[in-house]
């Protein structure tokens, strides 16, 4: 492998070696609330601790929590009980959680105490025998922070499972991906050779979601790398963004491209002072070429596109800091990273640069597997490549352009939204006859869904008790924008429903 800055052996070795180098450091701040990096380690060590005694050691934990001082605690003391963390959106409705929690059977769920009454009756469904509520009122932060110093022994090693990320899938539900200790603190050095920060001389805001892998990268783990200052946004606001720039002389921006675009459309955009920013990331989604001239134009600092999945470490390609890469690339491979193009059908024939195929990676951050998804691990490893199911290209100098998806997932928003399990909601609708779900372009959000539906004969229901059915069982980013009423839909000569007819057909 390339020769990679310095690899930590786990993120709570790195959390320790950063909390000994700067303990009097600025780590985490979240309104009025801060901790400097030796209350942090200390609140982490006595979480960790009181996990360890709930018999977390081995087993998995779950968060299901919005972004906050505590979840960034929660994070690390999982890992450093020697547990694997299962983050978990904090905007799914019961029917989503209720699939995640069975299938990760974790011994404890750590939630928000906002969501104590959708969260405590479904884990007691479960068996879920230990359930922690935690928020600026539950005071819990105050007893971690002011907790003995050491972190519980055994520390985890690097082939001891660290997260299981779900993920969502064609099947309509999320599978868990497995990442490593070692597959992970390899990623975060990989992307620090392509995206060095500066030790202790970073602040770096988070307004991306802490239970999604981006942020997780891109924010909490950089954040420690560097012995950094992590702001963190409960919800996103421009407002707030341009305060916490402004306030915290933010140096590292990463977001997904709908807080690009919205910020540029504020009022306040063009009075607000970057002039602390070094560099923005963007991930998730791709971002208009338009989107990237315009914002370094009018705050002199460039965003930077990578890209990467859950099953990747997270991190695959980054436009590299300081280098001029073709607009529509999102960079090169990272340091011990390889891409291919391969074809399509059998996802072996390696392709010619400027062909358009399946993008395969390989490398020592991807993931050993699914959870309980033999079938799904097989599909994805295989002769140890990761078939990604993005459809791209590669330039003459290694730059990889992402063309297409080879799923029929839609990234709303920076969400990933997949029409079949949008289309499962639909069909459990006692009216519906026929349903079929897709993605269309949006000058905000990249793309929204919409959905098409044949009714039951007899019916009397209409778009709006449609709507109001999915909004009971889907998260809102899942919700369909538009639901039309047809009389028929398109499908292909064997009978399965035609997205791509649909997709043309509605402009």
């Amino acid at each position: 492998m390339t020769s990679l800055p310095f690899v930590h052996e786990t993120v709570v070795h790195m959390l320790a070696a950063a909390v000994a180098a700067s303990p009097d450091a600025p780590a985490l701040v979240e309104g009025e609330r801060a901790l400097d990096y030796r209350k942090y380690g200390r609140s982490v060590a006595g979480f960790a601790r009181e996990l360890v005694g709930l018999g977390a050691r081995g087993s998995r934990v779950a968060t299901v929590c919005g972004n906050s001082i505590e979840m960034a605690v929660a994070m690390n003391a999982i890992h450093a009980a020697g547990a694997q963390a299962v983050p978990v959106n904090p905007i799914y409705t019961g029917r989503e959680l209720r699939h995640i929690l069975a299938d990760a059977e974790p011994v404890c769920v750590i939630f928000d105490d906002r969501l104590s009454e959708m969260v405590e009756p479904l884990a007691e469904e479960l068996g879920i025998a230990h359930r922690i509520a935690v928020g600026p009122d539950s005071r819990l932060l105050d007893a971690w922070k002011d907790a003995e110093p050491a972190l519980p022994e055994p520390m985890p090693a690097g082939d001891d499972l660290a997260t299981l990320q779900y993920t969502g899938g064609t099947t309509g539900l999320p599978k868990g991906v497995n990442i490593g200790h070692a597959q992970m603190a390899i990623n975060i050095s990989q992307r620090e050779a392509f995206l060095p920060t500066e030790p202790s001389g970073e602040s770096i805001l988070c307004v991306m979601p802490l239970f999604h892998v981006f942020a997780v990268s891109m924010c909490l783990h950089l954040a420690i790398y560097c012995r950094g200052k992590l702001v963190i946004l409960p919800r996103y606001h421009p407002d707030l963004v341009f305060d916490a720039v402004e306030a915290h002389r933010i140096t590292r921006l990463p977001a997904g491209p709908t807080v690009f675009n919205g910020l540029m459309a504020a009022d306040r955009f063009v009075a607000t002072d970057f002039s602390s920013l070094r560099t923005a990331y963007s991930g998730s989604a791709p971002l208009p070429a338009e989107i990237l001239r315009a914002w370094r134009q009018a705050t002199g600092c460039p965003i930077l596109e990578g890209f990467g999945q859950s099953e990747a470490g997270p991190v695959l390609t980054y436009v590299a800091e300081g280098t001029q890469a073709p607009v529509g690339s999102v960079g090169p491979a990272l340091p011990g990273t390889e891409i291919e193009i391969v074809d399509v059908e059998t996802g072996t024939r390696v392709l010619p640069t400027g062909e358009l195929g399946e993008i395969r990676a390989r490398g020592p951050q991807i993931m050993s597997g699914y959870r309980n998804r033999p079938q799904d691990t097989a599909e994805a490893l295989r002769d140890g490549w990761l078939h990604t199911g993005d459809i791209g290209e590669l330039d003459e100098a290694g730059n990889l352009y992402i063309r297409d998806r080879k799923k029929d997932l839609v990234i709303s928003g920076g969400y990933n939204v997949y029409p079949r399990e949008v289309d499962e909601v639909l069909f459990a609708h006692p009216d519906i006859l026929e349903a079929a779900s897709f993605g269309v372009p949006d000058a905000y959000r990249g793309e929204v869904l919409r959905a098409v539906v044949v009714l039951r004969a007899g019916s009397t229901a209409n778009a709006d008790d449609i709507a109001a059915h999915c909004a009971r069982n889907l998260a809102k980013y899942k919700l369909p924008a538009r639901i039309d009423l047809v009389e028929d839909i398109a499908k292909t000569t064997v009978g399965k429903v035609d997205r791509k007819a649909l997709r043309a057909m509605a402009g």
